[in-house]
């Protein structure tokens, strides 16, 4: 709606986790860094965790453009699948068809794959989203496929991504020997507020911004409050702002359109008031 009047090529505030438009702040570059060293030195389990909106999914899709063709790769988004389905998904994702559909033939397909695998001298990355979902008994068979290694390396590299439940549900005392297992951990971080600015500005790039699109300085500091850093929330008020600052005929968005855009998102206004 707004993209020919911005001179903008794309929506630069879309809430889909595109990794084009990923902003590398202090905590996800950490993150990322944690993610390469577990992958590349055959850790085995790996846990990252971060509140809603933090960009764990788009951190996860920008991981995989980055990995070489000696990594091969599942990305599973359904962790609310039972046990079996889970299996056979992450089985079919790695391009394996197995030749029964049950719990042992999958773990005896997937094995020889990884012994293939490791032969060619490739690495293997399975990468699970929203991982607080699992129950329990699949995290349990999860931790099995940990067992398919040699005696000097794993064979599969397992990403746990998800919310702060994630990190509790693997503390519990009924995953142990899961908790005990993950050697690299690291939690993503709301941006700091220095960083708010350069998250806005970078999108705006990455959509092909001419540099004429303005969040003033104020509306800034509302925007970072109003979201506590998340990049998701930031990501739907400015697009709110840019649209507001459209139907008002200005590139300056300033603190008065942001507080509007504001308000009508939390339903505090009409849009045909402000």
């Amino acid at each position: 709606m707004y993209l020919e009047y911005y001179g903008l090529k794309e929506k630069p505030f879309n809430v889909t986790s595109d990794p084009n438009f990923l902003y590398l702040s202090h905590t996800h570059k950490e993150a990322l860094d944690h993610l390469n060293y577990g992958i590349t030195q055959r850790k085995g389990f790996i846990e990252i965790t971060g509140e809603i909106g933090a960009g764990k999914t788009t951190l996860c899709r920008a991981l995989l453009n980055h990995l070489d063709e000696k990594t091969k790769t599942s990305l599973i988004f359904n962790s609310s699948l039972p046990e079996t389905q889970l299996l056979e998904a992450i089985v079919l994702d790695f391009g394996i068809t197995p030749a029964r559909r049950n719990k042992a033939s999958f773990f005896r397909h997937l094995n020889e794959y990884l012994l293939e695998q490791l032969t060619a001298g490739n690495n293997v990355v399975l990468i699970i989203d929203e991982a607080q979902n699992l129950r329990n008994s699949t995290l349990e068979t999860i931790r099995m496929l940990s067992n398919l290694e040699t005696e000097k390396e794993k064979l599969l590299q397992i990403i746990l991504v998800g919310q702060p439940q994630l990190r509790d549900k693997l503390n519990s005392p009924a995953l142990a020997q899961l908790h005990q297992r993950i050697s690299v951990r690291f939690h993503i971080w709301a941006l700091e507020q220095s960083e708010v600015k350069n998250y806005i500005e970078h999108r705006l790039t990455v959509a092909g911004s001419p540099g004429d699109i303005i969040f003033e300085d104020e509306a800034i500091d509302l925007i970072t409050k109003h979201s506590k850093g998340v990049p998701r929330v930031i990501n739907i008020v400015c697009d709110k702002s840019l649209l507001l600052g459209f139907v008002h005929g200005t590139k300056s968005i300033d603190y008065s359109i942001t507080q509007k855009s504001i308000e009508e998102l939390q339903g505090n206004r009409s849009f045909a008031a402000a």
